[in-house]
């Protein structure tokens, strides 16, 4: 069996703020730098053997907190970009158009000059299958909320209307079993984590 673990970047400001990033480069905040810091002792118990990263740098950050300075990096790893709403406030959004910011949460409406979720969809498909055929039996992905939200829909059919938000520097685990991939753990910030649990 092979193990994707697929680790969102620490907090930064513009998160603390809500404010949208796509692509935008923003830098980890303290606490983000904290998050990043606490989570490091559960990815080292997992002990990946290849270690991927977003080339965004709150991504490369996190890579590096969590002890793992020479990731490689992964443009294909990179938050959806989000055109016009990218550096834009949640709350300034919804005051607009609740139903679009909602719809586009959900995967079902793309925000003037962003990537559509398909599209993005279709990346990150891309980047899974590849960790997953990649040598080690335990690959860590270091990227971003909507990459974890659509590695879920890429490979469980679990679509972002039914995905609560990806905490910053949480840890999700998806399993290759030969035949399916499924879901071990989400959103996990602790410091243990059992995947060996009897039925």
């Amino acid at each position: 069996m092979k193990r994707l673990l697929l680790i969102r970047h620490g907090e930064t400001e513009w998160n603390a703020l809500r404010r949208l990033q796509g692509q935008c480069d923003i830098a980890l905040s303290p606490e983000g730098e904290a998050q990043a810091r606490a989570l490091a002792p559960l990815v080292a118990s997992l002990a990946p053997g290849l270690v991927r990263s977003s080339d965004l740098r709150r991504a490369r950050r996190t890579a590096d907190l969590l002890g793992h300075p020479a990731a490689e990096p992964e443009p294909g790893l990179r938050e959806q970009a989000l055109g016009d709403w990218e550096g834009r406030e949640i709350a300034e959004i919804c005051a607009e158009s609740r139903e679009e910011y909602l719809a586009w949460r959900a995967g079902r409406f793309t925000p003037p000059g962003a990537e559509d979720w398909t599209i993005f969809r279709s990346r990150i498909r891309q980047v899974i299958e590849e960790a997953f055929a990649a040598g080690p039996d335990t690959v860590a992905l270091v990227c971003h909320g909507g990459v974890i939200r659509a590695a879920l829909d890429a490979s469980l059919s679990l679509s972002p209307s039914k995905i609560i938000p990806v905490g910053p520097a949480s840890l999700t685990v998806l399993a290759h079993t030969g035949s399916e991939v499924r879901l071990e753990a989400f959103n996990v910030r602790g410091q243990d984590l059992v995947l060996d649990a009897p039925d």
